[in-house]
């Protein structure tokens, strides 16, 4: 809005341009120059800075903050209060991992709930800790290693294990060093690994446990294989791309046919038909009705048979609408051959290559030329197309993964999603958003057995040991150690047994689903944090992983604790770029959360990406960061203007009857001047507002609460009517008053901010005096508290007639610091409280204080001036000859509208023309008749504006 409330200044043009600088009632009133105070520092060490001699924030002093927050043990849970304990795992980022901005989303929404509760008076407990990656962990170190030579094999299990564990204490903590930058107030003596001795005694009690009730077990399924890795995956590590492939139509002769009977089938992967063991067609498809129950030979194979079936999965529409059935290799195709009891086929080694049953020993790419080779020669080959495959990839290695029969370890799953299910129903556990509970009622619904073993030596061995000599898939021994193990062979079988233990080690999200209680002491029930944090209150991640990891960790907290282990489940989107892509490096769209805290501060990051909503994608801009830089900058502003105004440290008196205001009776409220009783009246409902959104989960709705109010109603309307109390009045109990409000409504502005930007606000808060404890552990406001509707109602009908003053001065271009005459009409009882603050209104508006005049009807020289109508019953009348020389106006706008005029007859003469309308593009037509709509619009204003002003010129003659 044009002419809008003037921007707070800089603390040395405020002192220079103060009235009261010069002024007798100087020392009176408090006020002090612009000069270091010494006394606000909080301790030797200078942590912090006070506005009064800082421009502006500096971010460095955030890394100086955390630390002093950290000594003094405020990450820490107290029971001083011994209110309900607020407990929040955090989700344990890979130690390879360095930060991005989905880690930064996770901390910033967890640190507001924690220092939200923390403030709330809960013993407040953040459990961070890092997660040991296995394939990812394996594979930097395998890379670290070639890069001197050395081969994995080469080493040993031992000395790989021993060199990983090198590289972890090495480079391991970047990640949580990073996590610190972004303000993360948990509790670092709690800090945990997925390797930790605690942790994996709680993975081998849980694999034994579930072995007992028969929940383990040992088979050959269809697994996610990783070639180059030579392990399982799990679903969450295959990334899936659209990429360009071919389509290969090939002829599948029918068996005792003649040489026209044949099927026509269409694959991306010829090289597995070696592994065919069915070929399908829909059972609606009349073209092949006839075929169903023959027998087809599978090309290449030297005449080998499968049968012909019929089955509803077939999609008619896609290729031939015929399919090859390979079980060993395509999910689909092998749940089919699971369902009508097909045989199994594998042709593929564990390297990627082919092995005897294809008799080919070559890499599954080069298999696929040679076969289309040689089909081709044998006539088979119908032809092929450009296709756009779904290409499953390593998300750690990017090589693509073949779906493979395998011997694993598998977990059981359906008794336990039961349970899991039952708690979302029975109300035990709340997912929210809410419309992800069908996400996750459909995972747990149609749940499949999962596959926990993994073929790397990094992680937690599978706590399984087999028998020399015996079958290791009929005869093995489940224990908790080595110890046990022996033992119970030699029970079984004897003192001269000789034992081994697998060599696979458990899939990192078996770890990860025992971290809210695993973290606590468990198994261990009678540890003294299990007994005082478990169950945890809430867990915070991204939707993506709902099922893998949150699910898991609600099944295994039911099974092993008998309890959810979290009340709330509360689910993230993801960060996008600002066109909404989501980021990768292909794109060169990643924004790294570490550049941005040094650009733009912590604070302004956090409260970006705070502002989304609950499950909803967040687009992430520089336009966003660079706003909400401002805010740091307006808070520090304020801050400064704020210390300006107060009284000196040292004037003992005068700081006890400003400590000694209360606000929060409705008494002491309504005592209050109308400005005043204003912004704490809004103060207390914002108060209420923002608890509730806290309480809720909202917080994009709280900081955007929070911003409206500060901005609007603190800092752009108050803080410039309390100049009048300063820089106008001579009265000093009203200076007085206005320094009670600016500190208490700016006091609990920083403490309702804090959960979002609490580097910038633990600064300030440090500056004001008397603050007898740190921001981080303060106390957070009551609600409920008295607000004044009638003071609300009346400081907005002031505001009202503010912004129409502005809006008349804009209009008329009127220099800014030309103060102008006015006559505010309206009932007594209005003009009662408007002219009670005139010079609120003055000020404001740029009025010449001497020239406002408070009438009950229009004043004499109304037609020679601008009515503005600012609500009902409240009205202003101002001199035009005021704000523009009216000649000079009548000539500018004569002048103006001519060429208005001019370019408007211009464009319909375009629009008349008919080979322009019937020849030009339809959007550059109707560009034209926009033009001609605007220009019409504009002339007809400035003729109704040229009126008015001849008009004025005529009644004064």
């Amino acid at each position: 809005m044009a002419l809008s409330s003037p921007s707070l200044l800089s603390c040395r043009s405020v002192w220079l341009l103060n009235p009261i600088r010069f002024s007798p009632s100087t020392r009176r009133l408090g006020a002090r120059p612009f000069r270091w105070n010494p006394c606000l520092m909080t301790s030797e060490d200078e942590v912090f800075t006070s506005p009064e001699i800082a421009k502006s924030f500096d971010f460095a002093s955030e890394e100086r903050i955390y630390s002093w927050w950290e000594a003094q043990g405020y990450f820490k849970p107290s029971f001083d209060q011994g209110a309900d304990p607020f407990v929040i795992p955090m989700p344990p980022p890979n130690v390879t991992g360095s930060l991005h901005m989905g880690h930064a989303m996770f901390v910033t929404l967890e640190d507001i709930m924690v220092r939200y509760n923390r403030m709330k008076g809960r013993p407040t407990l953040w459990i961070p800790g890092t997660d040991h990656a296995g394939i990812a962990t394996q594979l930097v170190v395998e890379k670290m290693l070639a890069s001197e030579g050395i081969k994995r094999a080469e080493l040993g299990r031992e000395e790989f294990t021993k060199r990983v564990w090198e590289w972890k204490e090495k480079y391991g903590g970047t990640i949580t060093n990073q996590i610190r930058r972004l303000g993360a107030s948990c509790d670092w003596t709690r800090e945990h690994f997925t390797l930790d001795e605690q942790l994996s005694r709680a993975v081998v009690e849980a694999f034994v446990r579930l072995h007992e009730k028969g929940l383990i077990y040992q088979g050959s399924y269809m697994v996610n294989w990783s070639p180059n890795l030579q392990t399982a995956v799990s679903d969450l590590e295959v990334e899936y791309s659209e990429e360009p492939g071919t389509l290969f139509y090939i002829k599948y002769r029918v068996a005792g046919g003649s040489r026209d009977d044949f099927l026509t089938i269409a694959t991306t992967r010829p090289e597995t038909l070696f592994g065919d063991t069915a070929i399908a067609v829909n059972p609606e498809d009349e073209r092949y009705a006839k075929y169903i129950g023959r027998q087809a030979i599978v090309p290449l194979t030297f005449g080998r048979h499968v049968p012909i079936i019929a089955d509803r999965y077939v999609d008619k529409e896609f290729g031939t609408g015929v399919l090859k059935i390979s079980p060993g290799h395509d999910h689909n195709d092998y749940h089919i051959a699971r369902k009508l009891g097909l045989p199994i086929l594998n042709v593929m080694n564990k390297d990627g290559t082919l092995n005897e049953v294809a008799g080919l020993g070559l890499d599954r790419f080069e298999v696929r030329k040679k076969v289309w080779s040689d089909l081709e020669e044998v006539g088979l080959a119908v032809k092929k197309e450009s296709h756009v495959l779904r290409v499953p990839r390593s998300q750690r290695g990017g090589e693509v993964i073949e779906p493979l029969v395998s011997k694993q370890w598998f977990v059981t799953m359906e008794p336990l999603a039961e349970k899991a299910l039952h708690a979302v129903e029975k109300g035990q556990l709340t997912i929210l958003p809410e419309r992800f509970e069908k996400t996750y009622n459909h995972w747990l619904t149609n749940i499949k057995d999962w596959c926990i073993s993994r073929q790397l030596w990094w992680g937690h061995r599978i706590p399984v040991w087999y028998i020399v000599g015996k079958d290791c898939e009929e005869e093995y021994i489940v224990a908790r150690s080595a110890e046990e193990a022996l033992l119970k062979a030699h029970e079984k079988y004897g003192k001269s047994v000789e034992i081994y233990q697998d060599p696979d080690v458990l899939d990192t999200w078996f770890s990860s689903a025992l971290w809210p209680f695993s973290t606590l002491g468990w198994p261990d029930v009678c540890a003294e944090d299990f007994k005082k944090f478990y169950p945890t209150t809430i867990l915070e991640t991204g939707h993506d992983i709902l099922f893998f990891w949150v699910a898991r960790m609600v099944m295994m907290g039911i099974e092993f604790t008998g309890n959810t282990p979290f009340s709330y489940v509360y689910l993230h989107g993801l960060i996008r770029d600002s066109q909404g892509r989501k980021m990768s490096k292909t794109l060169g769209n990643v924004i790294d959360p570490i550049d941005t805290i040094k650009e733009y501060g912590t604070d302004a990051l956090r409260f970006t990406l705070s502002l989304g909503t609950a499950g909803q994608d967040l687009n992430l801009s520089s336009e966003r960061l660079m706003s909400n830089k401002a805010l740091t900058n307006k808070l520090w502003n304020a801050g400064k203007f704020i210390l300006q105004n107060l009284p000196n440290r040292s004037d003992v008196s005068a700081w006890e009857q400003l400590l000694a205001y209360k606000f929060d009776t409705e008494e002491t409220l309504l005592e209050l001047p109308l400005p005043e009783c204003w912004v704490v009246s809004e103060l207390h409902e914002l108060i209420d507002i923002v608890t509730t959104s806290y309480d809720k989960f909202f917080f994009g709705d709280a900081g955007r609460e929070i911003y409206d109010f500060f901005w609007g109603d603190f800092a752009d309307w108050y803080i410039e009517a309390s100049k009048t109390r300063f820089y106008h009045s001579w009265s000093n109990s009203v200076a007085s008053v206005a320094q009670g409000v600016l500190l208490y409504v700016f006091e609990n502005i920083l403490i309702l901010l804090h959960p979002f930007m609490p580097f910038v606000t633990e600064e300030l808060w440090q500056a004001l005096p008397y603050r007898r404890q740190a921001l981080i552990v303060s106390q957070w406001p009551r609600t409920s508290l008295p607000r004044d509707a009638k003071s609300i109602k009346r400081f907005e009908n002031l505001q009202s007639l503010i912004r129409a003053i502005r809006n008349a001065r804009a209009e008329y271009s009127v220099e800014p610091a030309k103060r102008i005459s006015a006559s505010i009409v309206a009932s007594t009882d209005v003009l009662d409280y408007i002219s009670s603050e005139k010079q609120v209104l003055a000020l404001l508006s740029r009025l010449d204080l001497q020239h406002v005049h408070f009438v009950e009807s229009p004043p004499d020289n109304a037609k020679q001036s601008v009515h503005l109508v600012a609500g009902e019953g409240l009205e202003a009348y101002i001199p035009l000859a005021d704000m523009v020389d009216i000649s000079a106006e009548l000539q500018r706008l004569a002048k103006r509208l001519s060429k208005m005029q001019s370019e408007y007859d211009a464009l319909i003469a375009r629009l008349n023309s008919p080979s322009f309308v019937e020849k030009a593009p339809e959007e550059v037509v109707r560009g034209v008749r926009e033009k001609a709509c605007n220009a019409e619009e504009k002339i007809a204003l400035t003729k109704n504006r040229l009126a008015f002003l001849q008009s004025t010129v005529s009644s004064s003659v």
